[in-house]
């Protein structure tokens, strides 16, 4: 597992994310920034515009945004995602496109249980086909797709959400892959955002689900040959998901035979 360092830099104050986890960061939501980390590796172009990784983009804007953030990867053992670090996660992030069948079952079934618990997850972009997703959705989450770096305009479709505070109308990414419906997906809790592409397609492009405890928000830019992780609306709809899925600080859930009633019984 890798742990990143990051720097906020304020007029009045500076917070590092080191290794340690130091007593002011845990006031701060953490947040496990999970990437398959393989075009980046493999591809010279994804590499030109990820060179540290698209975790990295990642969590460096999430870390300017006030949260502790760590990075977890597919080829790191237990892909990054102990039972340690799900632990201390309030929200993971998941991106991932060429490897979903490499993800371990028993890791999916912790995050899936860490979720049920009451864990956020944030899924972008492919990883709509990750393990994760399909079996928090129950369905095989399939879509349209093209890539020929077309125009896409998300508009705000619940302008008093949370996830779309700070946001217009709509805003555009200039060049990304083509989603088009039908996306089969569940009918989401809660739609935010809905996409159109420059050639005719429209998408389901921000859903919000609750699954347990926990809550989902998938959100559909991100390719990996684009800078979309670099665009200011994009880190902006992020940071403020992973806000909305950070978990409610509440005790824990009671199942099971209660013998004694609440209330003192009064026979008739």
């Amino acid at each position: 597992m890798t742990t990143s360092q990051f720097t906020i830099d304020d007029s009045q104050f500076t917070i590092v994310f080191a290794k340690t986890r130091s007593k002011i960061m845990s006031n701060l939501l953490r947040v496990t920034v999970w990437n398959e980390y393989r075009h980046e590796r493999s591809d010279p172009r994804v590499a030109a515009v990820y060179p540290d990784g698209i975790h990295a983009a990642i969590a460096s804007s999430l870390s300017a945004a006030g949260y502790a953030v760590r990075t977890a990867t597919l080829d790191e053992p237990e892909h990054g995602l102990t039972d340690a670090v799900l632990a201390e996660t309030d929200v993971l992030t998941w991106w991932g496109h060429m490897a979903h069948g490499e993800v371990s079952d028993e890791v999916v079934a912790r995050v899936h249980q860490r979720v049920l618990e009451g864990m956020g997850l944030v899924v972008l972009h492919s990883g709509h086909f990750s393990k994760i997703f399909k079996r928090l959705m129950g369905t095989s989450c399939d879509l349209k797709w093209r890539e020929i770096g077309e125009r896409e305009r998300l508009w705000v479709v619940a302008p008093g959400h949370p996830i779309v505070e700070g946001i217009g109308e709509y805003f555009e990414i200039p060049q990304e892959e083509m989603y088009g419906e039908f996306f089969d997906i569940p009918a989401p809790d809660e739609l935010v955002l809905l996409s159109w592409f420059q050639g005719g397609e429209v998408f389901r492009s921000g859903c919000c689900y609750h699954r347990g405890q926990g809550k989902i928000f998938y959100f559909r830019p991100g390719h990996e040959t684009y800078p979309s992780y670099f665009q200011p609306e994009v880190q902006r709809v992020i940071a403020n998901g992973v806000r909305w899925a950070a978990p409610v600080d509440r005790p824990g859930l009671a199942f099971g035979h209660r013998p004694e009633p609440i209330e003192e019984l009064i026979e008739l």
